[in-house]
C-alpha cells in the first residue's frame, strides 16, 4: 500500500470533520469515499510534496461539488414541480424560488453560523423533520427549533432591502 493511501487511512476521521462543515451530515461519509476514490486516480503520487495537505483539497473539492450539484437538483426540482414551493406560510422559502432571490437566499444561508446553517439546510433543503435533525445532529429538539427560527430570522433579513432603501422609496412615493 502506498504512502499517501496510507495517509489516507489515519486521515480519514480528521477528512470527515473538514467536510462536516461544507456537506450535510448524511453526505459527509460519500464524500470521505470519494476522496479515496480520486486519490486511487492520481497517477504520480511521488510528486506529491504536501500529501496532508493535498488530502484536504481533495476532500474540500468533492465537498464543494457536492454542494453545487445539490443546488443544481434543488432549483431544478423545484422548477418542475411547482406544487412543492406553494407553502404559502413560508414567506422566505417562497422568496427564495424564484431566480435572483434563490442566489440571494442561498448567499445568506452561507452566512448563517454553521451549525445553525447546518440544521437550517438539512429541514429547508433536504426536508428532514426536527426529530430526525436533532438524531442526526445529537442535539436536543428544541435546539433544533431555535436554529430554525434563527435561520428564517437571519436569511429574511439579510434578503429584505436596507431600511434605508425602503424609506427612500416612501419619500419618493409621497411626492
Amino acid at each position: 500500500m502506498s504512502d499517501l493511501k496510507q495517509l489516507y487511512l489515519t486521515m480519514r476521521a480528521a477528512l470527515a470533520q473538514a467536510v462536516s462543515t461544507i456537506v450535510p451530515v448524511h453526505d459527509v461519509e460519500d464524500v470521505v469515499q470519494e476522496t479515496y476514490v480520486r486519490l486511487c486516480l492520481v497517477k504520480n503520487q511521488e510528486q506529491i510534496t504536501h500529501p496532508r495537505s493535498y488530502l484536504y483539497q481533495i476532500a474540500k473539492n468533492v465537498a464543494k461539488d457536492r454542494v453545487k450539484a445539490a443546488g443544481f437538483r434543488l432549483s431544478d426540482s423545484l422548477e418542475h414541480q411547482p406544487e412543492l414551493v406553494s407553502d404559502q406560510s413560508d414567506e422566505v422559502y417562497r422568496a427564495a424560488v424564484s431566480g435572483e432571490e434563490f442566489v440571494r437566499f442561498c448567499e445568506a444561508v452561507r452566512f448563517l453560523p454553521l451549525q445553525c446553517r447546518r440544521v437550517f439546510v438539512l429541514r429547508k433543503v433536504y426536508g428532514f423533520s426536527q426529530k430526525e435533525i436533532a438524531q442526526e445532529l445529537d442535539i436536543a429538539e428544541s435546539t433544533v427549533e431555535k436554529h430554525i427560527a434563527q435561520g428564517l430570522k437571519r436569511c429574511a433579513a439579510h434578503m429584505t432591502p436596507t431600511s434605508g432603501a425602503t424609506s427612500l422609496k416612501r419619500e419618493n412615493h409621497d411626492q
